[in-house]
């Protein structure tokens, strides 16, 4: 495992379903060692909130996700991040401009967007955390397990 980067900024194109999972996923790993957002490319007006199935499988974990705000890149405060993490083609194409003439590391992460499933409830649902689960994964894989008093 590489030494933790003190700013991590996961980018889609919404920021209404994988960033924002992905964002929370890194926090309750490692919240307190690195800061962590998340943004989109655009802004959907007719959306303002976290997707509801998204929060309801980060809820799974202990996580609560219905105060999250979408915003966009637009939207940063600091553009200082060690890292960008991108989910989407589009995304990535956003962070390379954003890190031209910049020190910040750039890794590109396909993501499977959950909101392509059709179908039953149950059946939107595993599509959700398959997509948790992976980023999740992922995180483990390229940040380690966060260690604990104790061990």
């Amino acid at each position: 495992m590489d030494r933790l980067p003190g700013a991590v900024l996961f980018a889609c194109n919404f920021n209404r379903v994988r960033s924002p999972m992905a964002e929370m996923l890194l926090r309750l790993a490692h919240g307190s060692q690195v800061f962590v957002d998340s943004v989109g490319l655009r802004r959907d007006p007719a959306e303002t909130r976290i997707d509801p199935f998204a929060a309801a499988v980060m809820d799974e974990l202990g996580a609560d996700l219905t105060d999250f705000r979408p915003k966009t890149f637009d939207d940063l405060e600091d553009e200082s991040f060690d890292l960008v993490i991108s989910l989407t083609p589009e995304a990535q194409h956003r962070a390379v401009e954003l890190a031209r003439g910049r020190a910040v590391d750039l890794e590109y992460w396909p993501t499977m967007d959950p909101t392509l499933v059709d179908g039953p409830r149950e059946q939107r649902l595993e599509a959700y955390r398959q997509v948790r689960d992976d980023l999740a994964r992922r995180i483990r894989e390229r940040f380690g397990r966060a260690s604990t008093f104790g061990g």
